[in-house]
């Protein structure tokens, strides 16, 4: 068996891999979802609990061993190498969506909270799985590739969700933010993109908000609640 073939199929067990992380991933489409129909309070309620949870589970897999061994044994096939280092002990990557979640409903506006989690939810698995598919040029920490159907994927999801006025000039904020969480998801390192995407999507549409329709409160949310 050539090293070729071996490579290859290492390479297809990992895109699998990823698959399934970002088929599960897609399933955190509920937070901006049921957030629209919630109210903030109601969402603080649940979120902040469930966070705990996970970052005292996450935390203590490194630390305690039957916990790390009913993790791994559950969703061990799920991590990246990053998140089993030992020495660096970072949390996952779905307890940083639900540390993203907390602190973006606390502090932002809900459109922007939700924009943001939709960018983050189906633009970041876009990008993973084109990517490693077919990335070739580099781009940051990223490919070209995969930065391009991020940018493209979330100029989609400005375009299908609520608008805070429903004013034109709205899609144009949106799709500055939507080139900002571009690079921000290509350039993280450091930091786990599940915090700088969401994060800095809220914070542009929050400067732009400010500067051109200083006008209108950006709290009012036009939504169910």
């Amino acid at each position: 068996m050539n090293e070729g073939f071996i490579e290859r199929r290492a390479q297809n067990i990992d895109y699998r891999s990823e698959l399934v992380r970002k088929a599960i991933h897609l399933t955190s489409l509920s937070i901006p979802v049921v957030y629209y129909f919630v109210t903030r309070n109601f969402a603080l309620t649940v979120l902040i609990p469930l966070t705990v949870a996970f970052i005292v589970v996450d935390v203590a897999r490194y630390y305690h061993r039957p916990v790390g061994d009913l993790f791994y044994n559950f969703f061990g096939f799920l991590l990246r190498r990053h998140e089993r280092d030992t020495k660096t002990k970072r949390l996952n990557g779905a307890t940083y969506v639900l540390i993203s979640a907390t602190l973006c409903v606390l502090i932002f506006p809900k459109h922007f909270v939700i924009l943001g989690f939709s960018i983050l939810i189906i633009s970041d698995s876009v990008a993973a799985l084109v990517g490693r598919r077919f990335g070739r040029h580099r781009f940051f920490e990223k490919s070209l590739e995969g930065s391009a159907a991020f940018f493209a994927s979330a100029l989609l999801v400005v375009a299908l969700t609520p608008k805070h006025f429903d004013l034109p000039v709205e899609f144009l904020f949106g799709a500055v933010a939507a080139l900002v969480a571009t690079v921000a998801e290509a350039a993280s390192v450091n930091i786990d993109d599940n915090l700088t995407i969401p994060v800095s999507v809220a914070v542009t549409l929050w400067i732009l908000y400010a500067v051109f329709l200083p006008q209108f409160d950006v709290f009012q949310f036009k939504g169910a609640l």
